[in-house]
């Protein structure tokens, strides 16, 4: 690879495979994977259930190790930090949203959209909160705790506070899989105008094709084997 490629790749797995342990022997999740993916693009993943595309996106966020080959994300190597250091790379580059959202019940909006923020140190957090909730539509929703919001806005939340560090690299593991088709959409065109603005890289696992198409590049994983890459409608 050369300097340049180098300097422009937000992710690098060089023959990254991922194996566990079971009562019936060694499971290989993922094997000799190799990906490249550029700052500023859109990729998706696609594949079976048990294909390991999560597994794929814990290794990129530093939240599982890769049993073997080289993981390079926003210019760091991650196979020789440990907990401390990846917590604190996840935490100046990464922002993380799930299927199911992963707020604390116990915060309010405004609250749960600080924490990044203030693990960042950022004097600021509350203020730049109440901004990053209005930007999602949530400006009135400040003091609601998770319980008192519908399915769309707490992944509204959620995107808020992915973003509110202002990330480098946004991983997204199948964000509208508990929403209706018309509220799931409405967040993914939200997570896509945000990306675009922030000029994030996103890494996007999804089941729907309509969806993935609207990357710059869909990836197809099966049985922890990459096994095609094509360009998107968002190429």
């Amino acid at each position: 690879m050369n300097t340049s490629q180098t300097a422009e790749a937000m992710i690098v797995l060089d023959d990254v495979a991922l194996t566990l342990n079971s009562r019936a022997g060694a499971v290989n999740i993922l094997r000799a994977v190799n990906l490249r993916v550029n700052a500023g693009e859109s990729v998706s993943v696609m594949g079976p259930s048990g294909a390991g595309k999560t597994s794929l996106l814990m290794i990129v966020a530093g939240l599982e190790q890769a049993t073997a080959g080289r993981v390079r994300v926003a210019g760091a190597e991650l196979g020789g930090m440990d907990e401390d250091a990846l917590a604190l790379f996840r935490c100046d580059n990464v922002g993380i949203v799930f299927q199911n959202f992963h707020l604390i019940a116990t915060m309010t909006a405004l609250e749960n959209v600080a924490v990044p923020l203030e693990l960042a140190g950022r004097n600021d957090a509350f203020g730049r909160a109440e901004q990053d909730l209005a930007a999602v539509g949530l400006g009135h929703r400040l003091a609601h705790y998770p319980g008192q919001l519908s399915g769309g806005e707490q992944q509204r939340v959620a995107l808020a506070r992915a973003f509110a560090p202002q990330p480098r690299l946004l991983l997204a593991d199948e964000p509208t899989g508990s929403l209706d088709a018309d509220t799931g959409w409405q967040i993914i065109e939200l997570m896509f105008r945000l990306a675009a603005q922030a000029g994030t890289t996103l890494l996007l696992i999804t089941h729907e094709a309509a969806l993935a198409d609207r990357c710059s590049r869909r990836i197809q994983i099966e049985d922890g084997t990459i096994l095609a890459s094509c360009a998107g409608a968002g190429a």
